[in-house]
């Protein structure tokens, strides 16, 4: 049992560290995404931790979820719905096994991230974003490149099914 606390342990301060050391050449400005209008924030690398993402299937993904000031507030004072200018970042990257951890463990479990695949973010203004349950939506490839019009057009349906104002992250303090 103590061996999956200290694999959760690792994945979670990798995709951290990851997170917070990457280059920051993809911050702010860029060219925005289609339907919504979002360009990538900038400094959003240097938002606070929310929690970290495993994604299975097809997608075999770790996402370190990051919050600005307004969204790491709203997390912990547990406000719903998150109040406009709320923005929550979704750093993807895929994982790969450790060849050096699974020697230490001796068995083949351990993953670590690998390349970064996208960035996402929801952006919180209720007017603006009326018709998608007050949230603007992004994906930007590794490279930086928005997402095409219909990929982002099935985020806000996806995102409408979670029960807490269409987020799936819930805060790991």
């Amino acid at each position: 049992m103590r061996w999956i606390a200290l694999l959760l342990l690792a994945v979670i301060s990798g995709a951290g560290v990851i997170a917070f050391t990457a280059p920051t050449s993809q911050q702010g400005g860029g060219e925005a995404v289609p339907i919504f209008g979002i360009k990538m924030p900038a400094g959003f690398r240097d938002w606070r931790f929310i929690s970290v993402a495993h994604e299975e299937g097809n997608l075999h993904s770790f996402a370190a979820i990051l919050g600005n000031d307004v969204a790491i507030k709203a997390y912990r004072d547990a406000t719903l719905p998150f109040p406009d200018g709320t923005i929550i970042a979704a750093l993807h990257y895929s994982h790969v096994p450790s060849e050096e951890n699974n020697k230490v463990f001796g068995d083949p479990q351990s993953f670590v991230p690998g390349p970064p695949t996208n960035v996402q973010f929801m952006v919180k203004d209720s007017k603006k974003y009326a018709t998608t349950g007050g949230w603007g939506y992004a994906h930007f490839d590794k490279d930086g490149k928005p997402g095409t019009e219909a990929a982002l057009q099935t985020c806000a349906p996806c995102h409408a099914k979670a029960t807490r104002d269409s987020v799936f992250t819930r805060y790991a303090p």
